[in-house]
């Protein structure tokens, strides 16, 4: 199914546009942010523990707040308007050089952030009628929030350029504001999501047995998406000891590049093979182009092998945005899209650490460019063990 006929699909092109422009300044306000919270502190250290502190708790409370917006859809406007809020706050801050306070608000704020990602999945989810645009649906939505966050770093770098980062970081924070109001309006014109908005029906799944962590099947997706987190990590971070920050840079918009070369291509194919067996294959194809670059160990083997990565990690992630929607009851899908963002985010700083600890042993980079293929062929075991039941 083309992009074209997804764009077709009512309330699709409204969704889309309203969804980009709330995901945008997640990509773009983490530098202004760190540079911001600097000016007001004057030191680096505190700031990038302030900033470390304000993703990690974005990251592991999002499956909570997703539970908590998807069960009291009345929280989101709370959420949204208390976060665009602290960031504006903590940009005033910045700019009157109130360190300390800066330093403790950062993290709060990550308390508040809404769940954008998940929610525009589940909507887009409800707009597709059959299996096959779903798929392409998921698919340009992957591709579309892969260009997103490719593009935030670069505008926020060219704001920084001509003004100071507590503006940047201000103007964030209305763009936030502005992108949650613009996505408000088209979740208005929409119908409610099943088992949202209302009580649930003396059939419907009892809480407990909603929590997408009681699944075996679902927890096996994430360890997928952790896995491919971690091994990507690992692999930027030896591409930076290997070749320096300006190979490593370039090879790191290879992987944007075949993310989206590598959605675009999986929203468009009819697959024969159910979604499960799709997760193995491009978790393999992860870990082939890992291989590729371990063995060639060179900036231009490693540039088709970071393609394959990006390709992998994008079908990676699109397949398991399928599987919940296969696997998850309904009414708690918000939250396990959630987790799966949880997962990829917590893989990447798992990686990161732990390649940082690799980088100190006898084998240097090159053993942390073997040890991402090791990681992902490990994880395939149990992914071709287990049989996800459909929800």
């Amino acid at each position: 199914m083309s992009p074209r006929a997804v764009l077709a699909l009512p309330h699709a092109r409204g969704l889309f546009a309203a969804g980009a422009l709330a995901r945008l300044p997640y990509g773009l306000h983490l530098l202004p942010l760190l540079l911001a919270l600097r000016a007001a502190g004057g030191s680096y250290a505190v700031a990038g523990l302030a900033v470390g502190a304000y993703s990690l708790v974005g990251a592991v409370l999002g499956p909570a707040r997703a539970r908590l917006v998807e069960r009291r859809p009345a929280a989101l406007p709370w959420l949204a308007a208390g976060f665009a809020g602290l960031l504006g706050a903590l940009a005033l801050l910045a700019g009157l050089r109130a360190g300390p306070v800066t330093a403790v608000l950062a993290p709060v704020a990550g308390l508040l952030a809404p769940p954008v990602g998940p929610l525009v999945r589940v909507r887009l989810g409800g707009l597709a009628r059959t299996d096959a645009e779903r798929q392409a649906t998921l698919s340009l939505d992957a591709v579309l929030e892969s260009t997103v966050f490719a593009l935030g770093p670069a505008l926020a770098g060219a704001s920084l350029t001509v003004l100071a980062a507590p503006v940047v970081l201000g103007l964030c924070a209305a763009w936030f504001a502005l992108g949650f109001l613009a996505l408000a309006a088209v979740f208005r014109g929409l119908p409610v999501p099943r088992a949202e908005g209302g009580c649930p029906s003396p059939a419907a799944p009892s809480a407990t047995s909603r929590v997408p962590l009681r699944s075996a099947a679902f927890s096996s997706v994430l360890l997928a998406v952790f896995s491919v987190g971690t091994a990507g990590a690992l692999t930027a971070l030896a591409a930076v000891a290997a070749w320096g920050g300006g190979v490593a840079g370039a090879l790191d918009a290879l992987v944007s590049v075949g993310g989206v070369l590598g959605g675009l291509a999986y929203g468009r194919r009819s697959w024969r093979r159910p979604a499960r067996h799709r997760l193995v294959w491009s978790t393999a194809l992860g870990a082939a182009g890992l291989v590729l670059a371990a063995l060639c160990f060179s900036p231009a083997g490693a540039a088709v092998g970071f393609l394959l990565v990006g390709a992998a990690t994008d079908c990676v992630l699109i397949t398991a945005y399928l599987l919940v929607e296969e696997v998850v009851p309904a009414g708690s899908r918000t939250e396990g899209g959630a987790w799966v963002n949880t997962a990829i985010n917590l893989g990447s700083a798992a990686g990161s650490a732990l390649g940082g600890l690799l980088l100190a042993a006898p084998a240097g980079a090159r053993g942390v460019f073997v040890a991402g293929p090791l990681l992902l062929l490990a994880v395939l075991v149990p992914l071709t063990l287990r049989r996800p039941s459909r929800a």
